[in-house]
């Protein structure tokens, strides 16, 4: 009889490895943590529950036949099977598992008699399981590691399972006495909600490690739980002397110590599969967007990261965002089909809006979510603090990286005041920080050609590739919208701060006689600019609106008559693509990228920054005469065709294709 339960304890091994595997596949696909409701609806998550529920039941007809301390250690054989069918790198440590677990089964046999399961004993073992598996439980939830998580995780659940042997074979036993009562039904109830509770802990712990990890953790933990309630609370060792209960735990020990080379052994054996990416492989991906700032940040650079996350996954790839929390903790949300991990935020003491994460802060979270999400790719827009991060253990662990630049030092002083006579050292400083970072990127992109030859001009040494940050262009299409004053008005867009320049603006329009302003955004210099405002006696006719509505927005661009961008540091500026869309003629500073958005005379004029005189000399020649403002923003509309969200979507996943070792042809020039 103890043959042939030790037989099928072996055949229900085997069906619990294979569920093991087509469980764990389904929930490491998924993003964040798994979903009930998208677990029953795959195919191979149920076949794999079918398969756990087949070993289940064969090894309840085991317990059946023999001792508790017999049958149950025998499932240790799933944790090779899984490794072998997985892969093969951690069989030594898998051979320790083993040993370990075989010893105790071949001491805890030989020391063991069958006894009764009563409803006392069953009380004591729910309680000591009960807060095991609480304890576990907790670790692994604050835990920051997935690997611990996942060690936890597997490990409450083994525990959980332990107390459901018991459990069997107390049932069994009532079964074939024919003893089946009403705490046969209190067992079974209590049988189903420990399976639950296990099961679920059982995906957790498949969401952070190899599905051998889990395998391991309920293969040792639950035999050592099921023999320690067995000679602990039923009685079964009762020829258990000092000599082999000291071999038992030594035992047990080794079957631990080799669990734990398999939990710090197994982020890096996955890491390093999913490094190798076939050629032309147009699978979907999993890519990370590395985003210094997000919405509901309002700035170009959030515009971006945020137009071109929804088009990848639009395109069918997995997107996860991995920006700073505007409110400050660590969080996790879905954004539409875009999932978006927030890592901690402190707010800064020069800027009301302007948050930041602490460096040691924001490795340890990019570190631990990149770990869980093993991604295909990574795309940083930014090399300070969340980008530097994600590149770093991206490089560790061998996954490919794409960059974006957007800074200019500019953009910085407007956020930090810095003493002129440090701004020099300081950009120079800046310029070799990203150099140092972006190094290890293996596809480097700008939005425009100037922006390319910027990284160049300061020492980037490698090849970068131009491509337009693009945007939607049918959002911005002409729309009927109501005026409220038969006056021109000129629209400006954009962050209220030093390299805006928006005091030039205003001092030109109280040069054009009845030209109005409309200016929508905030920032830290916008208390000064409205103060010059009435300063001018021009305060009737300026307009500041602070941020607004998407809504608001798009009838804001179909409102106005033309767009002005006077900023001295847009490597593009989607503000001013944004009206182009809405078929409005543009004056813009001539100044780094902004050129590239305007034929002077064609789709409007150029002036030089700083010249307030040229400035309303061009805005007064573009509304004053209305056919003049129609053919010029005919012409921006023809344009910004070339700057399609989806041409960009097109561009960088062929960048992605060329980071991963694939066949593709990268764009050469936006």
């Amino acid at each position: 009889m103890t043959i042939l339960a030790i037989a099928l304890a072996v055949l229900g091994a085997v069906f619990f490895s294979a569920g093991a595997l087509l469980q764990h596949g389904v929930v490491t696909a998924s993003p964040g943590r798994p979903r009930i409701g998208e677990l029953i609806r795959a195919r191979r998550w149920l076949g794999g529950l079918v398969l756990l529920g087949s070993g289940a039941g064969v090894h309840a007809v085991a317990l059946g036949m023999a001792p508790l301390t017999v049958v149950q250690p025998v499932g240790v054989i799933a944790v090779a099977i899984t490794a072998i069918l997985g892969r093969r790198r951690d069989l030594p440590a898998v051979a320790v598992t083993m040993l370990g677990v075989g010893t105790f089964v071949t001491v805890a046999a030989g020391s063991t008699t069958s006894t009764e399961v009563s409803a006392d004993a069953q009380t004591r073992a729910a309680l000591l399981v009960l807060g095991a598996v609480a304890l576990l439980t907790l670790i692994g939830a604050l835990a920051s590691r997935p690997s611990i998580r996942g060690l936890c995780f597997g490990a409450a659940g083994g525990a959980a399972y332990g107390f459901v042997s018991v459990l069997m074979r107390a049932v069994s036993l009532e079964i074939r006495e024919g003893s089946v009562g009403f705490s046969t039904a209190v067992s079974v109830a209590a049988m189903v909600t420990a399976l639950l509770a296990g099961g679920w802990l059982v995906q957790l712990s498949y969401r952070c490690g190899p599905p051998h990890l889990a395998v391991a953790c309920l293969t040792v933990v639950d035999p050592l739980v099921a023999v320690g309630l067995g000679a602990g609370v039923l009685g079964e060792a009762t020829h258990l002397d000092a000599a082999a209960t000291a071999v038992a735990l030594t035992a047990a020990v080794l079957a631990v110590g080799g669990v734990a080379v398999l939990s710090r052994s197994s982020s890096s054996s996955v890491h390093s599969t999913r490094s190798e990416h076939p050629v032309n492989d147009d699978r979907p991906l999993r890519i990370v967007v590395a985003a210094e700032t997000y919405p509901p940040d309002v700035n170009g650079a959030a515009q971006f990261a945020y137009r071109l996350s929804t088009g990848l996954a639009g395109r069918g790839h997995e997107v996860h965002v991995i920006s700073v929390d505007p409110d400050g903790p660590a969080r996790t949300e879905r954004d539409g089909d875009v999932v978006v991990h927030r890592v901690r935020s402190h707010r800064t003491p020069f800027h009301r809006t302007f948050r930041i994460g602490l460096p040691w802060e924001v490795s340890k979270d990019v570190a631990a979510l990149l770990e869980e999400l093993r991604p295909d790719l990574v795309h940083v827009q930014a090399h300070f603090v969340v980008g530097r991060y994600v590149l770093k253990h991206a490089a560790a662990m061998g996954v490919p990286g794409v960059a974006t630049n957007h800074f200019m030092p500019e953009n910085l002083f407007g956020h930090v005041r810095v003493p002129a006579w440090l701004r020099g050292a300081a950009a120079r400083w800046a310029w070799r920080d990203l150099t140092r970072v972006f190094s290890t990127a293996r596809v480097v992109t700008a939005p425009t050609p100037r922006a390319v030859d910027l990284l160049h001009d300061n020492g980037f040494p490698e090849r970068v590739v131009p491509v337009s940050c693009g945007i939607d262009i049918d959002r911005y299409r002409l729309r009927a919208v109501p005026r409220t004053s038969d006056d021109p008005t000129v629209l400006f867009v954009g962050r209220l701060d030093e390299e805006k320049r928006v005091d030039e603006l205003v001092r030109a329009v109280a040069l054009v006689p009845r030209l109005r302003a409309e200016i929508i955004g905030d920032g830290s210099c916008r208390a000064g600019w409205e103060k010059l405002a009435g300063e001018l006696g021009i305060a009737d006719r300026v307009r500041f609106r602070g941020f607004v509505s998407e809504e608001d927005l798009l009838d804001a661009y179909a409102a106005a008559d033309l767009f002005c961008m006077p900023g001295i540091a847009e490597l593009q500026s989607l503000a001013t693509m944004e009206a182009m869309a809405a078929g409005k003629p543009v004056v813009l500073a001539d100044a780094m990228a902004l050129p590239h958005l305007c034929r002077p005379g064609y789709n409007g004029w150029l002036f030089a920054p700083g010249n307030v005189g040229e400035l309303a000399e061009r805005l007064h020649a573009v509304v004053a005469d209305p056919a003049t403002l129609a053919r010029m923003g005919a012409a921006s509309g023809k344009m910004i065709a070339g700057h399609a969200l989806e041409s960009t979507v097109d561009s960088f996943e062929a960048c992605y294709a060329e980071a991963m070792g694939r066949v593709a042809a990268v764009p050469a020039a936006a």
